[in-house]
């Protein structure tokens, strides 16, 4: 930190006089501020005078001051005036109008128009920061030893170590909703989905930024019945966690498997895929979870462009760590309640609660310290019902939470655990529907799905290997020789039910023939008279194409609005569906 004559040098020359009267030194006779202040810098490192403005000082101003030096000596402004006032800015004629040394209006300023205090800037990583600070030189001097405990006996003086707060456990919790891996399956068929449709990606209006991704609502909307556990911000979140571990890539505004590095994961153990799963999300920058909270809607521009999740993520896996009970049900309130009196400005940089433009559903601007609860209580909330719980890391129920085992050990609270695996073969039926249990290897799945017509999520999965998904497994070049060998060996080497070997021999040269079909509008009448009368007449004849019998003939796709109105006029009553 600066030393007392730089800090005093860029001060405000108009708190030199007060400053010369607290600390006792005689301006009269000197000719500018300079030298007021080489005269003020030699008074306030003088030891004797730095006690007896100490001993000015009353209990509740002496313990912001403790608290400041405590914090190394340096604290950000707006959290420093958050905690103990506002430090008034006035002009030379207000400071001798108000005399703040003697009618501070908050402990902040008494401690600043004391000189005890100095305001300036320090360069971070995130840019310039405001902050209040007690020059080094002048805190050597500083009898920080006198406590208003100072005559009391050792054991009768309070513990100077901030106790922690530990969070209590609750005996039980109600509507509780357990933690399960069933990420890994759903990011599996997303995993698929994916190889297979190349889907379009979509940039939430919220996010404004292109590492914000989300499917196209066609694609959500096709991959919500396939889900063990449906809804879109879910299926968002698998998104990102694809992204950040490097599973998926964007390109060319599409989804695209990365193939070597989604074969590694799909081949892991379940319990190694969630821990890859659970780190990739600690340390993304790509799904930034402020802007999935349900109810907030950042907008780009100030301090919010320089957001950095992952190390919100991990203050927070910090928090949980230090104040959760490891195996027991504990209060989600009490722990968001906990985090705002010992460390509330963990994602704010400086303690900055005014340059962020979040607004929330009302379309209000969510500002100050005072939205605190509906920003940073509401993300603590969100990380826990939603990532955390969707990984698999904690158990949830009414205003509860407990760490699973996956949880502690995610926390660095235990070891991974690597429960054994028995897995399972599919079961391939006669009509050529594959059930496939979750046990089965998720490697084995994603090659189901990529030659099968996808049916329904559950355990088990369901998929029919029918002439559409053959027909689709050619386009990826997957042969029905890979297929065959493929179905033989996830069996155990059965042989295959005699009428699926004989589709898979039928389509083995590729198809035979190709035919189209198509959805036609027929006009049919009473009588073959009547569409006699029809077909004959030219201003009636233009709108119909082929003749399918006696009473029957094609319409064309385009012109039957025109037709019916044609009939109408020809005094031919017209029944239509359409």
């Amino acid at each position: 930190m600066p030393n007392i004559n730089r800090a005093l040098r860029e001060s405000d020359t108009a708190i030199l006089p007060i400053l010369a009267g607290v600390w006792g030194v005689n301006v009269d006779k000197l000719m500018d501020s300079g030298e007021i202040i080489d005269a003020l810098s030699k008074a306030m490192l003088n030891s004797d005078r730095a006690e007896r403005v100490w001993g000015l000082l009353d209990e509740k101003q002496r313990g912001a001051l403790f608290m400041l030096i405590g914090a190394g000596a340096k604290m950000p402004t707006p959290k420093f005036e958050r905690l103990f006032g506002e430090i008034r800015r006035m002009g030379a004629a207000q400071i001798e109008r108000e005399r703040p040394d003697k009618n501070p209006s908050s402990l902040a300023e008494a401690l600043y128009y004391y000189g005890l205090i100095a305001q300036g800037y320090e360069n971070t990583g995130k840019g310039s920061s405001a902050i209040v600070y007690v020059p080094d030189d002048l805190l050597k001097v500083l009898p920080t030893h006198k406590t208003q405990y100072e005559h009391l006996d050792d054991e009768d003086a309070p513990d100077e170590e901030a106790e922690s707060i530990a969070i209590e456990s609750m005996p039980n919790a109600t509507s509780v909703r357990a933690a399960d891996t069933s990420a890994v399956d759903d990011l599996t068929t997303l995993l698929a989905y994916i190889q297979l449709q190349t889907p379009a990606l979509d940039l939430d209006q919220r996010m404004q930024q292109l590492s914000d991704y989300r499917l196209v609502q066609e694609d959500r909307d096709a991959l919500a019945p396939l889900l063990l556990t449906p809804g879109e911000e879910r299926l968002t979140f698998l998104l990102g966690l694809g992204l950040a571990a490097g599973l998926v890539e964007a390109r060319g505004g599409h989804a695209h498997t990365q193939r070597a590095e989604a074969r590694r994961w799909l081949e892991a153990p379940r319990a190694d895929q969630i821990r890859r799963l659970a780190e990739a999300w600690r340390d993304s920058r790509v799904y930034r979870d402020l802007w999935h909270v349900p109810g907030l809607y950042p907008e780009p521009g100030g301090a919010l462009d320089s957001y950095d999740p992952a190390v919100v993520r991990q203050a927070v896996a910090g928090f949980l760590a230090d104040l959760v009970p490891g195996q027991a049900w504990w209060s989600m309130d009490a722990f968001i309640g906990a985090v705002k009196e010992t460390d509330p400005d963990f994602q704010r940089p400086g303690g900055d609660y005014d340059s962020w433009y979040i607004r929330n559903e009302e379309g209000d601007y969510l500002e100050g310290f005072e939205s605190w609860d509906a920003v940073e209580g509401a993300l603590l909330e969100y990380t826990l019902l939603g990532p955390m719980h969707w990984l698999g890391l904690v158990d949830v129920g009414d205003d509860a939470a407990r760490l699973t085992v996956f949880g502690r050990a995610f926390l660095n609270l235990a070891s991974w655990p690597n429960p054994p695996e028995a897995p399972e073969k599919i079961t391939l039926r006669e009509d050529g529907t594959l059930l496939v249990s979750r046990k089965v290897p998720r490697i084995d799945r994603f090659q189901i799905a990529r030659f099968t017509t996808w049916f329904s999520a559950g355990d088990p999965y369901t998929y029919k290997l029918d002439p559409r998904g053959i027909a689709r497994a050619g386009a990826q070049g997957i042969s029905v020789g890979h297929i065959t060998a493929f179905l033989t060996k996830a069996t155990g080497d059965q042989p295959l039910p005699p009428k699926l070997a004989q589709l898979l021999e039928t389509w083995r040269a590729g198809p035979t023939t190709t035919v189209s079909m198509e959805r036609l509008l027929i006009l049919r009448t009473t009588s073959p008279e009547v569409l006699d009368k029809i077909w004959e007449s030219p201003a009636l004849r233009r709108y119909l194409g082929a003749r399918l019998g006696e009473m029957a003939v094609i319409v064309r796709a385009d012109q039957w609005e025109a037709l019916r109105d044609a009939l109408g006029e020809q005094g031919i009553q017209v029944d239509t569906p359409i």
